[in-house]
């Protein structure tokens, strides 16, 4: 079986854990293959964390979940140095940072020093701790979920965090057919266990390998920079995208470009992932009278493709 016909597969087996949401679950994947970290915003119950166990699973990765509360402390992601007397000296025991899909459910119900804990691992791909530096395992993939900003007990990532995500997803309620399904099935989440694995870790970074090779023309470059500079203009938003978010949503519409079969990237392929890629990375202008996902899709619509 072929990588192409494993990703299939992979989609296939996750559609049928978290039904009616195709979309997300290609972003998912869209966002693995691009290197890049997942972000699931949503109100409890809707399937964030089952979509990140189904994830899991089906790339037969090392897994490990942190449930961030008020009181986690960053030590407890990154791990700590306990003495060992049968050594004689202090041992370093890793967190579950060191893992190779990190799972950070309800990441803004933890402190904002607690957030910070994930930004060098999520940027660097190391850790640092206890006067030394640690890479982590590759591929390193980090799928956070957090509920709605207005409820009790959350703190807001900050900018500089949310920048470190590729993409923000929300999975929102099911349509009654898939509705209907969970009620008769009692949910789905103890599913997600019995997934078989489509792919192994060398197979994970041979695709995220991929996605560099696929091609982009440069009428397509010329469209992201048209989007950029709208960004910039000050008629969408408070402040404009920076390089590095123009350098990843390419990068994401690549990968959604390989992940449908193909060896170029399209403006649709970057159309498709924009909003995902752009709206948590921007803040609409109060006189828009919109969400930032909104006044995304309403500069695609006013961008004109070259």
């Amino acid at each position: 079986m072929d990588l192409h016909q494993k990703i299939r597969t992979t989609l296939e087996q996750l559609n049928r854990l978290v039904v009616g949401k195709q979309g997300q679950v290609l972003d998912c994947l869209t966002c693995l293959a691009a290197g890049g970290h997942l972000l699931i915003e949503d109100v409890p119950g809707v399937g964030k964390t089952t979509l990140a166990h189904g994830l899991a699973h089906s790339l037969g990765l090392q897994f490990s979940r942190v449930q961030f509360t008020a009181d986690l402390m960053p030590s407890d992601l990154t791990g700590v140095s306990v003495y060992d007397r049968v050594q004689e000296r202090f041992v370093f025991h890793p967190g579950p940072v060191f893992s190779q899909i990190l799972l950070a459910d309800e990441i803004n119900r933890a402190s904002p020093k607690s957030q910070s804990a994930l930004l060098e691992a999520m940027e660097e791909q190391q850790v640092s701790a206890e006067g030394e530096t640690r890479p982590l395992p590759q591929p390193f993939f980090v799928i956070a979920t957090q509920n709605p900003r207005e409820q009790l007990g959350t703190y807001p990532l900050p900018e500089s965090q949310l920048d470190r995500f590729l993409m923000r997803v929300s999975l929102g309620y099911p349509d009654r057919a898939s509705e209907r399904s969970l009620l008769r099935d009692n949910g789905h989440r103890q599913q997600a266990r019995q997934l078989v694995p489509q792919l192994s870790a060398e197979e994970v970074l041979q695709l995220q390998q991929a996605v560099t090779a696929v091609h982009a023309a440069d009428a397509v470059l010329d469209y992201v920079l048209d989007l950029i500079e709208a960004t910039r203009s000050g008629l969408w938003f408070v402040q404009g995208l920076s390089p590095r978010a123009g350098i990843v949503l390419l990068r994401a519409a690549k990968a959604r470009a390989l992940l449908e079969g193909r060896d170029y990237v399209s403006p649709d392929d970057v159309q498709a992932i924009a909003v995902q890629t752009m709206a948590h990375r921007l803040t609409p202008l109060a006189s828009a009278g919109f969400d930032a996902s909104e006044q995304v899709r309403a500069m695609l619509l006013a961008t004109p493709i070259r």
